[in-house]
């Protein structure tokens, strides 16, 4: 029987004590699956692959299974001995790096070893321990069987041991997929003969029938490759356009599981996932199928029947990362740039989580961020980084003083050489979906995005109906050695005022300190069911933030200022105003006072008003 030399590798199970032996019961099967079962005991006893075993201590079942092409495959029910057995930590190589590195060659050569598995032979103290039961008797192997724990990693050692010194070079291999690769028909030829001498060497086989010889692509683990790119699998694709509309649970995890394959081709995946995740709440068999639900479905459809072509990046070559940030998930994509063109390399997508729903737009960002440089770090570890953004990220980073997170990340981004651009005004269809790197539900203004994001579809501040009530508000805080505290007041459209002023158990700068005012402000306009409102505020920079003539430059500044945002949402209209300090004195004198008081007991002030003079 030919097989790899037990010299060179041999499979061991590595059994620990702790566990017990485990003898299956024999299970009973139809006369077809019989008949299949001893058909294939003969062929295998023959060939040499098992032999009669006795007084086997560990033994498992037959299993048959329908292949696709009608006939039945034998396979083992080592469900108990893998529980037993140590797991082998080899590594296996990562997908995305083999694809990357075979893409972009003219001339592939695929092959596949005939039973690849059954060439290694079994260490031979261990052989018994793979006894099955049939019905005519007990076997176990002398070959690696299917269906054993590790036996993956012991394959992925013996290639990586015979074919040491051209992996990565001249050839790629998964396991028992293995590829050679050339950049020219010359060149394909000399790299086909070194490796055939090393499969005879080592008296390794090949499946002519799944081997392709000399193609300029073809299927490699799970993706299409070719000179131009890296394509998805197009039965993969089929998969989903041809799916029926989603009737149950088992259907829309079944439809995701499908996305998730093809992950690395979607743009924002977990974005056009969000209403099937929707229609999965409350754990029932039968699901609510919703018209946003269809329309996800069918653009889903669409968007896979014209799949982009990934692209492979070159050695030492700059890659440049889109951010986005939407109300559900992170996501990016890595671009590379030749000849001007925007060519992706990955599409990456995260949902946020319950914490970091919570996040300020800014550090959502910063976190779509780290998402991209941990799950693309052999990109972020070869390449230099350059990150498309109009948003300060780089400052924020950089100064991350204000959130634990913050610092950590940028400690974590620290071993990368990334740098900080801005975002071009032309766009590829590529990162067409990365226009505006925060959605509405999000975004934090700037002079180019303040009229179409801060109130869509709603009344701007420049068109406050005064034919209808119009609610006044004046805000003022106030932060100083003694404290800091906030004073504002509302003017309802009768004319009537409503004060409130506010001591802070918390230390703050002076700017936080308007921000505070203002956002308490806007609360309790909110409470009152103010539907437009005029705001006043001595203070040029939280005003001119607001209306986006200044841009906030730190973190801080751009959680008020987000948080302020989502809060002027709630109006149908608004107006802001700068006025002078003597203009804005009721609210500046409730200000000071809550910032005088040096003790945390709330209270109430009276006002007296007294007609003449105590004397």
């Amino acid at each position: 029987m030919p097989g790899i030399a037990p010299e060179v590798i041999s499979h061991k199970l590595s059994i620990s004590l702790a566990y017990k032996p485990v003898r299956q019961k024999r299970r009973s099967y139809n006369a077809e699956r019989y008949e299949a079962m001893h058909t294939e005991v003969d062929k295998l006893q023959t060939i040499g692959f098992i032999r009669e075993a006795t007084y086997p201590v560990w033994l498992a079942n037959s299993v048959m299974v329908r292949k696709s092409t009608g006939g039945w495959r034998m396979c083992q029910d080592y469900t108990d001995l893998n529980k037993a057995c140590l797991k082998d930590s080899f590594p296996l190589p990562r997908i995305d790096q083999l694809v990357d590195a075979t893409a972009g060659h003219e001339l592939l050569s695929f092959m596949d070893a005939y039973s690849g598995y059954n060439q290694i032979f079994m260490h031979p103290p261990d052989s018994e321990h793979t006894a099955f039961i049939t019905d005519k008797g007990l076997y176990c192997y002398n070959v690696m069987p299917f269906g054993l724990k590790n036996a993956g990693a012991t394959y992925q050692r013996l290639v990586n041991k015979i074919f040491a010194g051209y992996i990565g070079n001249i050839m790629e291999v998964y396991v028992d997929d293995m590829l050679v690769k050339s950049r020219t028909a010359e060149e394909h030829l000399q790299n086909l003969s070194i490796m055939f001498g090393i499969l005879k060497d080592y008296r390794m086989r090949l499946n002519p029938k799944k081997c392709a010889f000399g193609v300029s692509s073809g299927k490699f683990l799970g993706f299409m490759i070719s000179q131009r790119g890296i394509e998805a699998n197009s039965e993969k694709i089929k998969a989903i356009i041809d799916m029926q509309r989603p009737k149950t649970t088992k259907d829309i995890q079944s439809l995701t599981g499908r996305v998730a394959a093809l992950t690395r081709f979607i743009s924002k995946a977990t974005d056009k996932c969000v209403p099937f995740f929707k229609a999965l709440k409350g754990g029932k068999r039968d699901i609510t199928w919703t018209a946003e639900c269809n329309k996800a479905f069918q653009d889903l459809k669409n968007y896979m029947s014209k799949a982009p072509l990934l692209s492979k990046p070159l050695p030492g070559e700059i890659l440049y990362l889109y951010l986005l940030v939407s109300g559900t998930a992170v996501s990016s994509v890595l671009i590379r740039k030749p000849e001007k063109a925007e060519l992706p390399i990955v599409y990456v997508s995260k949902a946020l989580q319950r914490a970091e729903l919570r996040y300020p737009p800014l550090e959502q960002l910063a976190l779509a961020l780290v998402v991209s440089a941990r799950r693309l770090r052999p990109y972020f570890q070869a390449h230099g980084i350059k990150v498309l953004t109009n948003q300060p990220l780089r400052q924020v980073l950089q100064k991350p003083e204000i959130s634990g997170r913050l610092i950590k990340w940028a400690i974590e981004l620290g071993e990368f050489d990334i740098h900080f651009v801005p975002k071009p005004a032309e766009k590829g269809q590529a990162v067409a979906d990365f226009i505006s790197e925060l959605t509405p539900a999000t975004v934090l203004p700037t002079s180019e995005t303040i009229t179409e994001t801060i109130l869509p579809d709603q009344p701007g501040a420049e068109r406050l109906d005064t034919s209808t009530p119009v609610w006044g508000l004046h805000v003022d805080g106030s932060a100083n050695q003694q404290g800091c505290g906030a004073g504002l007041v509302l003017t309802t459209p009768d004319g009537l005022k409503i004060e409130y002023a506010l001591r802070f158990d918390f230390r703050t700068s002076n700017n936080e300190a308007e921000y505070e005012a203002l956002l308490a402000g806007l609360r309790l306009a909110k409470s009152m069911n103010a539907k437009q409102i005029r705001i006043h505020s001595d203070s040029q920079l939280i005003v001119n933030q607001v209306t986006a003539d200044f841009a906030a430059k730190d973190a801080s500044m751009y959680a008020y200022l987000s948080t302020a945002h989502q809060l002027l949402r709630s109006f149908q209209a608004y107006e802001i105003k700068q006025i002078p300090r003597g203009e804005n004195s009721h609210a500046n004198a409730l200000a000071r006072l809550t910032s005088a008081i040096n003790d945390k007991v709330g209270r109430k002030v009276p006002v007296e008003i007294l007609a003449n003079q105590a004397l």
